[in-house]
């Protein structure tokens, strides 16, 4: 082979994996305010897309068909001025299964302190070091969120670097004196669930995200009762949070994600031993009892 034949196929393979990390779908939705000109959330929408899939979040070689999947749907309720809007955040991050074509949820979360301003065709640049703008922190809060959820899944808190710099925009932000990025600012907020990620009192769920997608649904084809008792027990494990804190955040983020899954897994194919699942189910998360009766003893 020429060396110039050499370099060039070296070039294309570092050009083939060395794409963004993120496959990210952005929806604006306007339908509950009533202002004429909504050109503008055409422009938020494109803007935002833009920076969450062009952006170099990590160092890490991530070749196309290994970026990560997910969907952000910011509801737009309440606008000020023309450029102040609030409303809510939807994520749904998924992730392949192993040897198949199913895509497995593994964060869905709602954020119900988004507030922001916009104008069309601001620069979008995240400031490290000193607060500029909210909606630049809570989508790059939100771009290492969704990179360390997926890490979690592939090895036991394979996300730890990037919740880490999740937490260095949480503590920025503190700076801009906006919802969500503090402790007083109640539950189910964004400093909530990063502070939970990082607590060592919480590393039962990051060894369940573990267990249950690479030792679980990731063997599933190849042997699927035992990726059933993994899953079921990495379940289980989480009964050892629920014990100490009952109303754990983290066991309900893992239910709204994983609920219907956990009951078609154990509603079909092979059967095991699922009444301690099934009982422990009922404990940590009893609002999904209709569910649970679904799965088969």
């Amino acid at each position: 082979m020429h060396k110039f034949q050499f370099i060039l196929i070296l070039l294309l393979l570092s050009f083939n994996t060395k794409s963004q990390e993120l496959n990210c779908r952005v929806n604006i939705n306007s339908d509950e305010i009533g202002i004429s000109n909504k050109q503008i959330f055409v422009t938020l929408q494109q803007d935002i897309t833009d920076y969450m899939n062009n952006t170099k979040w990590t160092n890490i070689l991530y070749g196309n068909n290994e970026k990560v999947d997910c969907i952000l749907t910011i509801n737009i309720l309440n606008v000020k001025s023309g450029s102040q809007f609030s409303g809510t955040l939807q994520l749904l991050v998924s992730r392949p299964v192993y040897n198949s074509t199913y895509l497995t949820p593994i964060l869905t979360f709602n954020d119900t302190q988004i507030s922001f301003s916009y104008e069309e065709y601001q620069p979008m640049v995240y400031n490290e070091i000193a607060f500029d703008s909210n909606l630049l922190s809570i989508l790059t809060y939100y771009a290492y969120t969704i990179i360390g959820f997926q890490a979690d899944t592939f090895s036991f808190k394979g996300g730890e670097r990037f919740f880490e710099l999740a937490e260095n925009v949480v503590n920025v932000a503190q700076q801009g004196g906006a919802s969500g990025w503090k402790r007083i600012d109640g539950n189910n907020t964004r400093y909530q669930l990063n502070e939970n990620l990082l607590s060592p009192v919480y590393e039962p769920f990051r060894m369940a995200m573990y267990n249950y997608h690479l030792n679980g649904l990731d063997v599933m084809v190849d042997d699927s009762r035992r990726a059933k008792e993994t899953i079921s027990q990495s379940i289980i494990e989480l009964k050892k949070i629920f014990d100490d804190r009952p109303n754990t955040f983290l066991i309900r983020v893992f239910m709204d994600t994983k609920g219907d899954e956990i009951v078609d897994i154990f509603s079909d194919g092979p059967r095991i031993e699922t009444t301690e699942l099934r009982e422990v189910l009922s404990k940590i998360f009893p609002s999904f009892d209709p569910k649970w009766k679904e799965i088969k003893i």
